[in-house]
């Protein structure tokens, strides 16, 4: 199946060292050869980048790794095909906006059997099961909150019961934000850590990489890393709890 990958941050953060990881996991040191892409919320604004080629093999991805773009919340995904073709319109994270603001998502898993009917508010693009439901969630959230965006603690609670009829159909690990927090939902792999004050030295497991946090950082920061399996080697990676959606905000875990 794919991998995802997010950040959330109190301060706007580049996510270089984490992504150089993870972009040797699209088809060097793993088997996720059928897309890619990132997606940086920058205030109102998302820059995406997306490319059906493995990333990394991808001038793409190479452009991404080297250019610090600064965000609050970020998430990537490196794709193998399980429901759609490889093609730009089936790459992770897909994007749409609803009370005018954009919303980010991407999947990891199967989903079995599961064809929402859609009242045409959001279509998919693609073919995936993944597009599908989250073309669902939003009709889903618009129906349940009519009168516009919910607080936070409504939006999680929606969420959660929107994960748990969704799992019964198949893995179903995702990254949700729409530039305001980030949500995270565990079926089967999906990891955390913080990193604040007292930083130190982080090394990659994919690449021979390392960077001494406490040069980059300032002693306020708050960042959150998530991915499917631990980027680095000399950290401890907490497991999210399973079939749990939880949220990060400003750097801050809030579980269900």
């Amino acid at each position: 199946m794919c991998q995802l990958l997010g950040m959330n941050c109190n301060v706007p953060t580049d996510i270089c060292f984490s992504f150089t990881g993870f972009q040797a996991r699209g088809g060097a040191t793993d088997v996720h050869r059928d897309g890619w892409g990132i997606a940086f919320f920058e205030g109102r604004g998302v820059r995406v980048f997306l490319d059906p080629q493995p990333s990394c093999a991808s001038p793409v991805a190479e452009l991404v790794r080297h250019y610090p773009i600064h965000s609050l919340n970020v998430i990537a995904h490196i794709r193998k095909a399980t429901q759609g073709s490889i093609g730009l319109e089936n790459t992770h994270p897909f994007i749409r906006e609803l009370w005018g603001r954009y919303w980010i998502f991407a999947h990891n898993g199967n989903l079995n059997a599961y064809a929402p009917a859609l009242d045409g508010g959001f279509l998919p693009v693609g073919q995936t099961d993944s597009e599908r439901t989250f073309c669902h969630l939003l009709q889903t959230l618009r129906r349940r909150f009519p009168a516009g965006p919910p607080e936070r603690l409504e939006l999680h609670w929606a969420l959660e019961e929107f994960a748990a009829q969704v799992r019964l159909h198949g893995a179903f690990n995702f990254l949700l934000s729409n530039g305001d927090c980030l949500f995270a939902h565990r079926s089967t792999d999906l990891h955390y850590i913080l990193r604040q004050a007292p930083f130190a030295v982080a090394h990659l497991r994919d690449q021979d990489v390392a960077v001494d946090f406490s040069e980059v950082t300032s002693p306020n920061d708050r960042v959150v890393l998530i991915a499917t399996l631990p980027l680095t080697d000399n950290e401890t990676w907490t497991p999210l709890p399973a079939d749990c959606v939880v949220m990060f905000a400003e750097g801050v875990y809030h579980p269900a």
